[in-house]
Protein backbone atom coordinates (compact mmCIF):
# COMPACT_ATOMS: atom_id res chain seq x y z
CA UNK A 1 0.00 0.00 0.00
CA UNK A 2 1.25 3.39 -0.85
CA UNK A 3 2.34 5.81 2.06
CA UNK A 4 0.56 9.18 2.53
CA UNK A 5 3.72 10.94 0.81
CA UNK A 6 3.48 8.81 -2.14
CA UNK A 7 0.25 9.24 -2.93
CA UNK A 8 0.44 13.39 -2.31
CA UNK A 9 3.37 13.69 -4.40
CA UNK A 10 1.70 11.68 -7.22
CA UNK A 11 -0.99 13.74 -6.73
CA UNK A 12 0.75 17.15 -6.49
CA UNK A 13 2.61 16.37 -9.84
CA UNK A 14 2.50 18.31 -12.80
CA UNK A 15 -0.07 21.08 -13.32
CA UNK A 16 -0.63 21.30 -9.37
CA UNK A 17 3.07 21.25 -8.54
CA UNK A 18 3.28 24.30 -11.14
CA UNK A 19 0.41 25.82 -9.49
CA UNK A 20 2.11 25.43 -6.12
CA UNK A 21 5.39 27.22 -6.69
CA UNK A 22 3.36 29.90 -8.24
CA UNK A 23 1.85 30.54 -4.95
CA UNK A 24 4.93 30.10 -3.20
CA UNK A 25 6.78 31.99 -6.02
CA UNK A 26 9.38 29.28 -5.95
CA UNK A 27 10.78 27.19 -8.40
CA UNK A 28 9.41 23.93 -9.50
CA UNK A 29 12.54 21.50 -8.57
CA UNK A 30 13.02 23.47 -5.10
CA UNK A 31 9.03 22.96 -4.06
CA UNK A 32 9.00 19.67 -5.26
CA UNK A 33 12.46 18.53 -2.82
CA UNK A 34 10.36 20.67 0.06
CA UNK A 35 7.34 18.43 -0.39
CA UNK A 36 8.59 15.13 0.74
CA UNK A 37 10.33 16.96 4.13
CA UNK A 38 7.16 19.11 4.67
CA UNK A 39 4.72 16.13 4.18
CA UNK A 40 6.93 13.62 6.51
CA UNK A 41 6.65 16.42 8.77
CA UNK A 42 2.72 16.41 9.32
CA UNK A 43 2.96 12.59 9.26
CA UNK A 44 4.92 12.67 12.06
CA UNK A 45 3.25 15.25 14.33
CA UNK A 46 -0.28 13.27 13.48
CA UNK A 47 1.27 10.01 14.51
CA UNK A 48 2.77 11.06 17.63
CA UNK A 49 -0.22 13.44 18.62
CA UNK A 50 -2.86 9.90 18.15
CA UNK A 51 -0.66 7.65 19.95
CA UNK A 52 -2.45 7.96 23.31
CA UNK A 53 -6.17 7.39 22.84
CA UNK A 54 -7.55 10.77 24.07
CA UNK A 55 -5.70 11.91 20.95
CA UNK A 56 -6.64 9.37 18.66
CA UNK A 57 -10.41 9.39 19.38
CA UNK A 58 -9.93 13.54 18.49
CA UNK A 59 -8.16 13.25 15.72
CA UNK A 60 -10.80 10.11 14.51
CA UNK A 61 -13.67 12.83 15.60
CA UNK A 62 -12.57 15.63 14.04
CA UNK A 63 -11.98 13.62 10.47
CA UNK A 64 -15.41 12.54 10.43
CA UNK A 65 -16.62 15.51 10.97
CA UNK A 66 -14.37 17.90 8.99
CA UNK A 67 -12.05 16.09 6.60
CA UNK A 68 -14.28 13.50 4.15
CA UNK A 69 -11.28 13.76 1.30
CA UNK A 70 -13.55 15.30 -0.72
CA UNK A 71 -10.79 18.33 -0.46
CA UNK A 72 -8.38 15.89 -2.95
CA UNK A 73 -11.17 16.08 -5.94
CA UNK A 74 -10.17 19.87 -6.67
CA UNK A 75 -6.35 20.21 -6.08
CA UNK A 76 -6.09 23.40 -8.33
CA UNK A 77 -8.67 24.64 -6.85
CA UNK A 78 -8.12 24.42 -3.47
CA UNK A 79 -4.42 25.72 -4.10
CA UNK A 80 -5.72 28.61 -5.71
CA UNK A 81 -7.83 29.45 -2.38
CA UNK A 82 -5.56 27.64 0.31
CA UNK A 83 -5.33 30.46 2.28
CA UNK A 84 -9.18 30.53 3.01
CA UNK A 85 -8.92 26.56 4.09
CA UNK A 86 -8.41 24.71 7.83
CA UNK A 87 -4.52 24.67 7.13
CA UNK A 88 -3.52 27.47 9.42
CA UNK A 89 -5.65 26.03 11.83
CA UNK A 90 -4.41 22.04 11.93
CA UNK A 91 -0.88 23.31 12.14
CA UNK A 92 -1.60 25.72 15.29
CA UNK A 93 -2.85 23.14 16.99
CA UNK A 94 -0.58 20.62 16.08
CA UNK A 95 2.61 22.82 16.94
CA UNK A 96 1.52 25.04 19.13
CA UNK A 97 4.39 28.08 19.80
CA UNK A 98 6.57 25.73 18.28
CA UNK A 99 5.37 26.94 14.96
CA UNK A 100 7.25 29.52 13.93
CA UNK A 101 10.55 27.86 15.19
CA UNK A 102 9.66 24.90 13.14
CA UNK A 103 8.75 26.81 9.71
CA UNK A 104 12.39 28.95 10.29
CA UNK A 105 14.13 24.95 10.98
CA UNK A 106 12.76 23.55 7.46
CA UNK A 107 13.69 26.99 5.71
CA UNK A 108 17.02 26.40 6.58
CA UNK A 109 17.08 22.69 5.11
CA UNK A 110 15.06 23.46 1.76
CA UNK A 111 15.49 26.06 -0.81
CA UNK A 112 12.32 27.55 0.22
CA UNK A 113 12.14 31.49 1.78
CA UNK A 114 10.42 30.72 5.27
CA UNK A 115 7.15 32.51 3.55
CA UNK A 116 6.98 30.19 1.35
CA UNK A 117 7.66 27.70 4.20
CA UNK A 118 4.34 28.96 6.03
CA UNK A 119 2.51 28.97 2.63
CA UNK A 120 3.62 24.88 1.79
CA UNK A 121 2.45 23.85 5.36
CA UNK A 122 -0.51 25.42 5.29
CA UNK A 123 -1.37 23.89 1.72
CA UNK A 124 -0.50 20.50 2.28
CA UNK A 125 -1.52 20.19 5.79
CA UNK A 126 -5.09 19.92 4.79
CA UNK A 127 -4.26 17.66 2.21
CA UNK A 128 -2.70 15.12 4.64
CA UNK A 129 -5.93 15.22 6.96
CA UNK A 130 -8.19 14.72 3.91
CA UNK A 131 -6.06 11.79 2.76
CA UNK A 132 -6.52 10.40 6.23
CA UNK A 133 -10.22 11.20 6.35
CA UNK A 134 -10.99 9.24 3.43
CA UNK A 135 -9.05 6.15 4.48
CA UNK A 136 -10.92 6.56 7.43
CA UNK A 137 -14.48 6.10 5.84
CA UNK A 138 -13.20 3.97 3.09
CA UNK A 139 -11.29 0.93 5.17
CA UNK A 140 -14.24 1.85 8.24
CA UNK A 141 -11.57 2.61 10.59
CA UNK A 142 -11.94 3.07 14.18
CA UNK A 143 -9.83 5.19 16.74
CA UNK A 144 -7.14 2.08 17.75
CA UNK A 145 -6.84 1.67 13.65
CA UNK A 146 -6.29 5.26 12.75
CA UNK A 147 -3.44 5.43 15.27
CA UNK A 148 -2.18 2.04 13.60
CA UNK A 149 -2.48 3.09 10.60
CA UNK A 150 -0.60 6.87 11.81
CA UNK A 151 1.78 4.69 12.77
CA UNK A 152 2.81 2.63 10.23
CA UNK A 153 2.93 5.60 7.95
CA UNK A 154 4.84 7.41 10.33
CA UNK A 155 7.49 4.59 9.60
CA UNK A 156 7.41 5.07 6.29
CA UNK A 157 7.80 9.20 6.50
CA UNK A 158 10.90 8.76 8.56
CA UNK A 159 12.54 6.97 5.74
CA UNK A 160 11.73 9.54 3.45
CA UNK A 161 12.49 12.63 5.17
CA UNK A 162 14.52 11.59 8.37
CA UNK A 163 15.65 15.01 9.55
CA UNK A 164 12.34 16.69 9.15
CA UNK A 165 10.69 14.25 11.42
CA UNK A 166 13.93 14.17 13.66
CA UNK A 167 13.26 17.68 13.70
CA UNK A 168 9.44 17.79 15.32
CA UNK A 169 10.73 15.68 17.81
CA UNK A 170 13.61 17.88 19.45
CA UNK A 171 11.25 20.85 19.15
CA UNK A 172 8.45 20.01 20.65
CA UNK A 173 9.55 16.72 23.30
CA UNK A 174 9.58 20.34 25.66
CA UNK A 175 9.89 17.98 28.91
CA UNK A 176 12.87 15.52 27.23
CA UNK A 177 10.63 12.22 28.22
CA UNK A 178 10.47 11.05 24.77
CA UNK A 179 6.54 11.74 24.58
CA UNK A 180 5.49 14.95 22.86
CA UNK A 181 2.04 13.88 23.30
CA UNK A 182 1.87 15.90 26.61
CA UNK A 183 3.67 19.01 25.24
CA UNK A 184 1.16 18.97 22.71
CA UNK A 185 -1.73 19.59 24.58
CA UNK A 186 -0.27 22.11 26.97
CA UNK A 187 0.90 24.21 23.85
CA UNK A 188 -2.11 24.26 22.28
CA UNK A 189 -4.08 25.36 24.31
CA UNK A 190 -7.30 22.44 24.64
CA UNK A 191 -6.26 19.69 22.05
CA UNK A 192 -8.82 17.76 22.80
CA UNK A 193 -12.16 18.66 21.47
CA UNK A 194 -10.85 21.16 18.87
CA UNK A 195 -7.91 19.46 17.31
CA UNK A 196 -7.51 20.15 13.49
CA UNK A 197 -11.41 21.85 13.63
CA UNK A 198 -11.83 23.84 10.45
CA UNK A 199 -11.77 27.26 10.00
CA UNK A 200 -15.55 28.77 10.84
Amino acid sequence: MASIIEVLMDQLSGEPLGKISNQLGARKRDTAKAMPEVLGLLTEALARNSSRKEGAQALSTALAKDHDGSILDNLPDFIDHFQDGPGDGILRHVLGDKRSTVEERLSKKSSLDIGSVTNLLTMLAPLVMGFLGRSQKQEGLDANSLAGLLGAEREQARRVAPKSTGLLGQLLDADGDGDITDDVVKIGGGLLGRLFRKKR
